[in-house]
């Protein structure tokens, strides 16, 4: 059986889950995912996991919110006046908006809260602060 190295490409179906249970990501309805092992294109947790499976193997694997998305910066949850916002944009709680940081690079956002006058953004990650868990199966080395 062949057995992924990193510097190969490595062929993968997964579910991702949260502690609870719950999916937030999974490839089994669609193309496994393709990557480079240790090339750093996925979080660290995954990419480590994959490191030295076999065609054919299916491991479980919690990835500590350190190896994957970080923990939830408060740094990046800000307050800002509903007067900033352009005419006609009436943002609701779960919304994502994108904007730009200040560097002038793209920056996506999600809506955190909203009071009389003010809207509070969170630029954190989805899953930033969140130990996940993945069930990994190993496709193919490429």
């Amino acid at each position: 059986m062949a057995q992924v190295k990193s510097g190969e490409k490595a062929k993968v179906h997964y579910t991702g889950t949260l502690e609870d249970g719950t999916v937030f990501d999974s490839s089994r309805e669609r193309e496994p995912l393709e990557f480079e092992v240790g090339a750093g294109q996925l979080i660290e947790g995954f990419d480590q996991a994959v490191d030295g499976m076999t065609v054919g193997e299916t491991k479980n694997v919690k990835i500590p919110a350190e190896k994957a998305y970080g923990p939830h910066r408060p740094d990046l949850v800000i307050e800002v006046d509903k007067t900033q916002f352009p005419e006609g944009l009436n943002p609701e709680v779960g919304q994502q908006l994108q904007t730009q940081d200040n560097q002038g690079q793209p920056l996506i956002v999600s809506v955190a809260a909203i009071d009389d006058d003010k809207v509070t953004l969170d630029a954190n990650h989805p899953l930033a602060g969140k130990d996940l868990n993945f069930e990994i199966e190993l496709v193919e080395v490429a």
